[in-house]
This record gives structure tokens, C-alpha cells and sequence, in this order.
């Protein structure tokens, strides 16, 4: 089944570890996409720096928790360390969406229930799938009218 990821860096080596993030899902799907890289203030939680964030698409076999404990190993792989809700952090790792699965409880909630609100999830999304994302996100979503300021294309995960 399809599914997609968000992935997100503001400490330390950031392209460094959604790089190594995407290494490791390529593990799954040697043909994942990955939407191009944006640079986002943080949202919420205590004052940090800027986010690096991108989404992944990866077609897989796993359930969704199977994917849960990959992305957690894969935060736990780039040194995170969970002390501050919605704190910096080296890796963080979200499943947004996975092809017809609807699933809440207590360790994992898909589709991701803020997903639709964040522009640093809307704009790598749109690239892969715009039919994911609301047609009039940019006039709704906080930070959305300038995606130039706000959330900026800054690049792509590149593995030369």
C-alpha cells in the first residue's frame, strides 16, 4: 500500500539526517519519491530554530504500526530525544496518510490529524499528490500566503 511520511530536522547536520531518514525508508521501497526539501519556522512547543522538511511516498506491505516502529527507530537512529513536547529535535518522523486506512488509538492516528492545517506538510505534499491536499490550502493554512518567507523551497535530498 502507498503511504506518506513527513520528515522533519531543526538540530544539528538537518539535511544530514532527512537524508539519512530517506536512506533508511529506501531500505522499504528502493523507488520512494521524496517532494523537495522546505525550510518552515517551528510550530508550537518552547523557541528553536528553523525546520528543514519534506514528505516521503513509499509503497509498503508493513501495517501501519510496522511503520510506526520503523520511523521511531529511525528518529532513535538520528539521536532524538523525546524531553519537550513539541521541542527541537534532530529527526521527526510523522505518517500522514496511508492508502485506505483509518486508524485512532492511543500510539498512532492516520490520517494525521493536523496534517491538513500545516503548510510545511501541504507544500512537499501537493508535489507528490495535490489530490492529498485541499485545493484552497494556500488561502486557509496559517503561513501559507507566502510560501516564500513562510515555508521556502530550499532544495532537494540529494545523494551524489
Amino acid at each position: 500500500m502507498r503511504a506518506y511520511l513527513g520528515l522533519g530536522s531543526n538540530l544539528g547536520d538537518r539535511m544530514g539526517h532527512l537524508r539519512h531518514a530517506v536512506e533508511g525508508l529506501r531500505q522499504l521501497d528502493p523507488l520512494l519519491l521524496t517532494s523537495s526539501v522546505y525550510e518552515t519556522a517551528p510550530v508550537g512547543g518552547p523557541l528553536q530554530g528553523p525546520y528543514l522538511n519534506c514528505v516521503a511516498r513509499v509503497e509498503t506491505d508493513l501495517t501501519p504500526h510496522e511503520l510506526l516502529d520503523l520511523a521511531h527507530r529511525l528518529e532513535h537512529e538520528a539521536g532524538r530525544v523525546r524531553t519537550v513536547r513539541n521541542g527541537p529535535r534532530t529527526l521527526d518522523v510523522d505518517i500522514l496518510w496511508i492508502d485506505g486506512v483509518e486508524l485512532q488509538d492511543h500510539d498512532l492516528v492516520v490520517p494525521h490529524p493536523l496534517m491538513r492545517e500545516r503548510a510545511f506538510v501541504l507544500a512537499p505534499l501537493e508535489e507528490l499528490d495535490p489530490e492529498l491536499v485541499p485545493p484552497d490550502w494556500r488561502a486557509t493554512v496559517p503561513g501559507a500566503a507566502d510560501l516564500t518567507t513562510d515555508v521556502r523551497r530550499v532544495g532537494t535530498i540529494d545523494f551524489s
